[in-house]
């Protein structure tokens, strides 16, 4: 190599540290990679000089509002350079030449995939030494020092915590969204929930929640999701810090549903491996678990009393081998254990790499059953019958809708479908880049949800008619209202298909790849959350992410077997009614008011001006601030008023029960108030306004649009959010 020689005439120029990214995400991004260094440093010609931080000598690209407002600063994207100018004096030791040697590089690896390459050589190793760790200058305090040391050592971490990934394409985010949607929520609670609340007088306030709640709170999760980058509980901290709590909630009540989603899939995977027998074992009454009130269908003679089809005695007595109450456990049914461990094995499998794995699976379980929907749609108008559970299922009886048990099962359904209000969507959209548009994923995601919910119950109710049509029964009697009726109706109608056994395969397939969606998104709002609240714990303890997705999945999975016992479809049903349908509309309220009223709708409006280049409409100012928390407030006051406590069929939970449910609900509902107590009584201040000012005012970063870190040109002050696009000098 050719050497350089230096020359104490020569002007002195800077030596400069490139910063090499060789991370892909990291030049997707355009994050920098800031050069720390502890202490000022005596230089050998007596000179003390500082290594400048690499936030004090940047290129700075000027950002300026039409207005002329101050300008706030921006990070130069991939060509970054950090000087250290050093001073010269008059003498043979010229330290502000460089030293440079050869053209040789010396390059440094960094844990996080980073390649820092020094173009200056040091000569010596002691030089190499100072230039890695410059010495403390010997005049300087000590305790002063050893402070600013620790906030040294935090810093030059700071590079190493987990960085946030991007979908790859905005395919991958609606597909997460519209999996979510399409899951158990529409296929399987959507059916049970119309057949429990009279059919058709389910329909309509089942829309009006939809285009008053639904879809307004669905853009506004998105919204805050993109803006913050993080889960519901570190957004809303931001957003409101008193009301962090409501964040908490929504993950507290995603963990619980986890839980017994799991078993769904379960149960799913059971159906799946037994439909690949000779025979489908719900067809007749000749196993050895049927009973003498095994009954087939005939057209020609009307349901005994008392009697149960073969699918009915197949799903209790064979699947479930259920016992005469939940005071009765018997024991683990181990079958359903182990499609239980199967389950979570397909869930963890799913979800280890973060949504790069997560989002890969969902091309297949999220497009392939809206085929198979469609195939049995077409199959299920064919059946006999099927005209008379078509008019149930269209035609209301109004004076059902006087009643409020309808409104509260369409605003659960509604928020479980869309996934408002438990977290997910500010999850999902805490992964977009910061300017997408993400109102056109709310029309697209509203409008699949709105319409898969029709065909699905099209092709139930169509199914449910033919039954009634065989057992000379009125559709309202059919079948007893109860989590299980898709194990029920549906068996029944593939047995009398030529060929069932392929069709309950794919069937039970359909449904294992919607159930799986659905438990992605729900585990995957508990995994962020934990991420984004110890991000410091996690980064020592857990150094993997598919540690902590291992630890999440093995927790939920220990308490989802109580589900699995003898006695369990008991505890199914009382977790559901009290883990997602009592308290997600107190929960889905003070999630609007946080954000509509303490936050404020203007400064949301700004915000996703920020991110869209345009102000959301009317409809969605009046929505957030008046109409959805009206109508929330009160499906939730009337919730209370007709409370009736759960029951299955004629079973009537005992009073211990019904507090266990109760003591399941307040773990949510108690969230909210008690963090607000703690915020209040831990808030600084004199007064009272000094406190108020300390919990309610937003900590939200509005640099979020830092250019290179979020792919976005435009960077606002935090003082400032004006309404007109800023002018880039």
């Amino acid at each position: 190599m050719s050497k350089i020689e230096n020359s104490s005439e020569a002007a002195a120029p800077s030596v400069a540290i490139h910063v090499e990214q060789y991370d892909n995400q990291d030049r997707e991004n355009s994050k920098l990679l800031d050069l720390h260094a502890p202490a000022p440093m005596i230089t050998p010609s007596g000179q003390m000089r500082k290594v400048k931080s690499f936030s004090d000598t940047h290129r700075i690209r000027d950002v300026t509002t039409a207005s002329g407002a101050a300008s706030a600063r921006c990070l130069r994207p991939y060509e970054q350079v950090a000087t250290y100018p050093e001073g010269s004096d008059s003498g043979t030791n010229n330290y502000g030449a460089p030293s440079v040697r050869s053209l040789a590089s010396i390059g440094m690896g960094c844990t996080d995939g980073r390649k820092m390459v020094i173009r200056r050589v040091p000569t010596s190793p002691t030089e190499l030494f100072h230039l890695v760790r410059p010495p403390t200058p010997p005049d300087e305090d000590t305790a002063s020092h050893e402070s600013d040391c620790e906030e040294e050592e935090e810093d030059t971490t700071a590079h190493l915590k987990p960085r946030r990934p991007f979908w790859a394409n905005k395919i991958q985010f609606v597909l997460a969204c519209v999996g979510y949607s399409v899951g158990l929520g529409n296929v399987w609670r959507f059916p049970y929930l119309c057949y429990k609340s009279g059919g058709g007088a389910f329909l309509i306030p089942y829309f009006i929640i939809l285009l008053v709640c639904g879809v307004p709170m669905l853009f506004m999760e998105l919204a805050v999701g993109q803006y913050t980058a993080h889960g519901p509980i570190g957004a809303l901290s931001q957003i409101c810090p008193l009301f962090k709590g409501a964040g908490l909630a929504s993950v507290v009540i995603s963990f619980l549903m986890s839980t017994y989603y799991a078993v769904i899939i379960a149960w799913a995977i059971y159906y799946f491996f037994t439909s690949f027998k000779t025979e489908v074992p719900w067809a007749s009454c000749s196993n050895r678990w049927n009973t003498p009130q095994c009954w087939v269908p005939n057209h020609n003679m009307t349901k005994p009393n008392g009697s149960q089809t073969p699918t009915e005695q197949f799903f209790e007595k064979k699947v479930l081998s259920m016992s005469a109450g939940i005071e009765y456990p018997n024991g683990m049914r181990w079958e359903l254990a182990a499609c239980l461990v199967c389950a979570w094995v397909l869930v963890y499998f799913a979800l280890w790499k973060s949504i790069k794995s997560s989002a890969k699976v969902r091309y297949i379980t999220t497009t392939l059953p809206f085929l198979l929907i469609i195939v049995f749609l077409g199959r299920s108008l064919t059946l006999d019958g099927a005209d008379k559970g078509l008019r149930f299922f269209f035609k209301p009886e109004w004076e059902l809708l006087k009643q409020s048990r309808p409104w509260v099962n369409a605003a659960s359904q509604i928020f479980n479908s869309i996934g408002v209000a438990f977290g997910s969507m500010i999850m999902f959209a805490s992964y977009n880049r910061f300017d997408n548009n993400f109102l056109h994923d709310t029309v697209a995601v509203s409008l699949i949800n709105a319409i898969t919910s029709l065909i699905v119950g099209i092709f139930t109710f169509a199914t449910i008619g033919n039954i009634a049509f065989e057992q000379n029964t009125p559709v309202k009697d059919v079948i007893a209202d109860s989590p299980g009726l898709l194990f029920v109706v549906y068996p029944q109608a593939i047995a009398k298909m030529p060929a069932s056994q392929l069709w309950a395969v794919l069937f039970f397939f359909m449904f294992l790849c919607l159930g799986l969606n659905s438990q992605f998104a729900i585990v995957e709002v508990v995994v962020t959350s934990i991420q984004d609240g110890f991000p410091d714990m996690i980064r020592r303890r857990l150094v993997y992410h598919e540690l902590l997705v291992l630890c999440v999945c093995g927790v939920s999975l220990v308490f989802g077997l109580p589900h699995i016992i003898h006695s369990g479809i008991y505890v199914f049903q009382l977790m559901d009614y009290y883990a997602a349908s009592l308290s997600i509309t107190y929960l889905a309220f003070f999630e609007v008011v946080a954000i509509a009223w303490f936050y404020g709708v203007g400064r949301l409006s700004r915000n996703i001006k920020q991110m869209t280049g345009r102000r959301p409409s009317l409809y969605f100012r009046v929505c957030w601030l008046v109409a959805t928390p009206a109508l929330l407030l009160a499906l939730w006051v009337a919730s209370l008023v007709d409370y009736t406590p759960p029951s299955y069929r004629q079973y009537q939970y005992p009073t211990w029960a019904q507090a266990l449910g109760w003591i399941i609900a307040s773990l949510s509902l108690l969230c909210i108030p008690v963090y607000a107590v703690c915020v209040v009584a831990k808030s600084p201040g004199n007064n009272w306004r000094e406190l108020s000012t300390n919990y309610v005012t937003p900590f939200v970063r509005h640099l979020l649009c830092e250019c290179g870190v979020t792919g976005c040109d435009i960077c606002y002050s935090d003082s400032e959010q004006p309404d007109d696009k800023p002018a880039i000098n």
